[in-house]
């Protein structure tokens, strides 16, 4: 783990680590067969052979983007829902779970990534949100890959059409350069502000995501305490 979002990034990771950063976990399954049919279908047209790893990186991004709806209610936050091949049958999910489907499609091409979790201040949120979360101040996550010799901060959570409804500009990805700010939207404002940064952890720390969960946001969690809340639509909510 490490401990602040100002760490150097030029950092060469050790021959073990690379291989440990690369490994299938228990919620980085990227060895499952719908992960892997998942990133074939990201890929298909690009030969894996010569691209180069930025190109694997920037394909696989647009593809957990856009290809898994964003949604923060009716999740599931249990173990099983938290894996990267559940991720993928349900369709839908928000920063916890995008940021792991992320990471484990990276791994599976060889691309050493890890989950990266902070506090940030989200000003484009609906009142709804905000009443469950209890205020803007969201516990987020991301994935953090290897790239050319240095480690980037990427964030392929808000898809496309979600961006669209609450009149935001999707956040790109070119491989090379961190993906964590959205621009500000067309009325000045800063759609997300990092407060407090937990850095990286090499697989899902389960315990931790939850215990900040219950810790930070309480009511946006459903009774049972391993999903949240149902009966809304961060979409139908933009309006």
């Amino acid at each position: 783990m490490t401990d602040t979002l100002a760490e150097a990034v030029s950092v060469q990771p050790a021959a073990d680590d690379l291989d440990r950063l690369t490994a299938a976990t228990d919620f980085l399954d990227h060895e499952h067969e719908t992960v892997k049919a998942f990133v074939d279908k990201a890929l298909k047209g690009i030969d894996r052979s010569t691209a180069d790893p930025i190109d694997l990186a920037v394909a696989l991004y647009y593809a957990v983007r856009d290809g898994i709806h964003y949604e923060v209610y009716g999740a599931d936050l249990s173990p099983q829902g938290l894996k990267a091949s559940s991720i993928i049958d349900g369709g839908k999910g928000f920063c916890l779970h995008k940021s792991v489907l992320y990471a484990a499609a990276c791994r599976s091409v060889g691309i050493p990534a890890r989950l990266h979790y902070s506090d940030v201040r989200n000003h484009l949120a609906s009142d709804r949100l905000r009443s469950y979360i209890g205020g803007d101040v969201f516990f987020h996550g991301l994935a953090t890959v290897y790239l050319d010799g240095q480690w980037l901060k990427v964030t392929p959570v808000f898809n496309k059409l979600l961006c669209r409804l609450y009149g935001m500009t999707p956040l790109e990805f070119d491989g090379r350069s961190d993906s964590l700010y959205h621009p500000f939207d067309g009325q000045g404002r800063q759609s997300m502000e990092f407060l407090t940064d937990h850095g990286d952890f090499d697989d899902v720390p389960y315990e931790f995501v939850m215990g900040n969960m219950r810790r930070k946001h309480p009511k946006f969690l459903d009774s049972d305490g391993t999903g949240t809340v149902s009966g809304g639509s961060l979409a139908d909510e933009a309006a």
